[in-house]
């Protein structure tokens, strides 16, 4: 069945910020998963979700069968801009086309190519689907403009759940909260500093920085270690900035989201390209095709 997108407020409801809140409050998180998804990556969350799903890949370099596997490939040494944008793209292109159309499927199977050229085991995987689903969530409750509801949290996982089957990855949790233990158990037992892993948070930390302008880069990078979780920034060996940074830092994104709350909902979708992240390519300038890694 085809996917239908949700149509933005009109009328008064063009000025309610709860008017996306009350579409969502209108579908069901079984059958409208990526309705739901659309409506939060388009237009409620998308900086938010783009923030998060940085920061959930960035963690994942610190397990070392992860971080040490990408050291190798060169791919986020190297060539980190279009690593990151190949990624963005990809699983844009979900977003875009949905999981069940061609042009969704024509990404996921872009991915399991990419993947399948190394030796990734099925843990791994688990625990990087784990990341991209409960990071957005954690990272929305601490920061965004308001808390995700029961059925967006289910959509999301829904969503996630259901790329992971086409990607094939085995044994996926059954629920967000499954979602969060294997997560949280899996940095316990595999976060370990190694000095290539912590060349490829490096070169994506400095990736990060660049969209500033150079008097400002100092500041970011101190900013971003500032609002990492602390058992993450350890894994990397990274300093612990001052405490009153941390707490300027993360207050700052938690006024950013109390100041959101008064600015009327998104109308038109907000997407990658839109955001000025990708630098590889100009707006509908890719194939899916050209995206990421070519070994054969």
């Amino acid at each position: 069945m085809a996917r239908t997108d949700p149509s933005p407020p009109r009328g008064r409801d063009r000025f309610r910020r709860d008017a996306w809140p009350r579409v969502i409050a209108t579908l069901d998180p079984v059958d409208d998963f990526e309705r739901i998804s659309v409506i939060n990556a388009r237009y409620e969350f998308p900086w938010d979700i783009q923030q998060a799903l940085s920061f959930a890949l960035f963690r994942t370099f610190a397990v070392p069968s992860i971080g040490v596997l990408l050291h190798e490939t060169h791919e986020f040494t190297a060539r980190t801009q279009k690593r990151h944008d190949d990624t963005v793209l990809v699983l844009d292109a979900v977003i875009e086309h949905g999981l069940e159309s061609p042009g969704g499927r024509g990404a996921v199977r872009r991915m399991n190519k990419m993947h399948g050229s190394y030796d990734i085991s099925n843990d791994d995987m688990r625990y990087v689907l784990a990341t991209f689903v409960v990071t957005p969530v954690r990272w929305i409750a601490d920061y965004g403009w308001r808390e995700l509801s029961r059925a967006e949290v289910e959509a999301s996982t829904r969503s996630y759940t259901r790329m992971g089957e086409l990607m094939g990855i085995k044994d996926i949790p059954a629920s967000y909260e499954e979602f969060e233990t294997l997560l949280d158990d899996y940095e316990r037992k595999n976060f370990a500093f190694d000095a290539r892993s912590r060349e490829v948070a490096d070169a994506t930390l400095d990736l990060l920085c660049s969209y500033y302008p150079k008097v400002l880069r100092r500041g970011v990078e101190v900013f971003s270690r500032a609002i990492m979780d602390d058992h993450v920034r350890e894994a990397f060996g990274y300093a612990t900035p001052p405490r009153a940074v941390v707490a300027l830092s993360r207050g700052a994104l938690k006024l950013r989201g109390r100041l959101l709350r008064l600015a009327p909902p998104r109308s038109k979708p907000s997407r990658p390209e839109d955001r000025g992240v990708v630098r590889t390519y100009l707006p509908g300038g890719y194939r899916i095709e050209d995206l990421g890694t070519h070994v054969e």
